[in-house]
């Protein structure tokens, strides 16, 4: 009745005590120093068991810490680029202005006039398109969303 065995440990590293720092730490998509983003397109895509699952956590995350003030969050799609390479547009949207110098050479200033050294080894955060579609069908499907596929060869019948 009673077995000799030892109770078998579990292999590999102990549970993590934070185990969203440690995922979120190691850089995963729509992840920043502050914030967790999941593009809502892309979880109305997830399969059903998944959506279900995420519903059940938000809930009691929201449950959880609904009494706090809760600012709205304005989410803009962004990438990085270097200083150096952006249009006129995109300095304004970080900051910067380009311009020439007296000896005529290109001299990048902050807002306060300041001079940006190194402005192009300067990485900078700005806008763009958003590379997910806001009708994203299914994110594991490889065929357009929506019909059938034309035929091949540009036939039509």
């Amino acid at each position: 009745m009673f077995n000799h065995d030892p109770i078998p440990r579990p292999s590999g590293p102990p549970a993590s005590s934070t185990p969203v720092r440690d995922y979120v730490a190691a850089g995963a998509p729509g992840v920043s120093a502050d914030y967790v983003v999941i593009p809502r397109a892309l979880a109305e895509a997830m399969p059903l068991p998944w959506q279900q699952h995420l519903v059940h956590l938000l809930a009691d995350f929201h449950r959880t810490y609904g009494h706090l003030k809760w600012p709205v969050y304005r989410v803009v799609p962004s990438r990085y680029e270097k200083l150096a390479d952006l249009d006129e547009e995109q300095l304004a949207e970080v900051g910067a202005i380009m311009e020439i110098d007296s000896d005529g050479s290109l001299v990048y200033r902050d807002r306060s006039g300041r001079k940006i050294e190194n402005a192009e080894d300067r990485t900078v955060l700005v806008s763009c398109l958003d590379p997910i579609p806001s009708e994203y069908a299914n994110a594991n499907q490889s065929t357009p969303p929506r019909g059938f596929p034309a035929p091949l060869g540009g036939e039509r019948r």
